[in-house]
């Protein structure tokens, strides 16, 4: 496993919609391996193949229970992920990206999302999340379409030693 280069704004391929995944092979979990070991050392809950330079729409998060800690985190890995149905009703969050380091902002989301996507083998997978996990899974599948968190939010800022507990994606 390699620690990657997280690209930064205003990275181009930040900015491109990245390709679909049509070949499940070794290179594949290679890259997936990377992207986990680069989201744990930065440290974040998710990371999306574009914001380490990959043009493929490859996903990873790694979120716990929203009420207790004491759940270990699971980790999602999403090859070609969409979002097959958002619920009308919304929240809004703060948000942080690791491609948009220094700042934070207000993001208005689904609360629930049903999502679509492949395993590392190229078998069907689907995840229904709700809450901040859901929000995560948006902000990441944003990443694939060269859409940034700051596109969505009306209001960012840096954020101050009241905003360390605020995780970035």
């Amino acid at each position: 496993m390699t620690i990657r280069e997280i690209k930064t704004f205003p990275e181009e391929v930040l900015r491109k919609k990245a390709q679909p995944v049509d070949v499940f092979d070794e290179d594949l979990v290679s890259l997936v391996d990377d992207m986990v070991e680069t989201m744990r050392v930065a440290p974040g809950v998710g990371l999306a193949a574009p914001q380490i330079g990959v043009s493929k729409r490859v996903i990873v998060v790694e979120f716990g229970h929203e009420e207790d800690e004491n759940i270990p985190k699971r980790l999602y890995v999403m090859i070609n992920p969409e979002i097959l149905n958002a619920s009308e009703e919304t929240v809004n969050g703060i948000e942080g990206c690791l491609s948009v380091p220094g700042l934070i902002g207000e993001v208005t989301r689904s609360q629930v999302v049903t999502v679509r996507g492949q395993d590392l083998n190229g078998k069907p997978v689907k995840v229904r999340a709700q809450g901040w996990l859901a929000r995560i899974f948006q902000h990441e599948i944003d990443h694939l379409n060269g859409v940034l968190y700051t596109d969505r939010s009306e209001n960012f800022w840096q954020p101050d030693d009241d905003d360390d507990d605020e995780e970035s994606f």
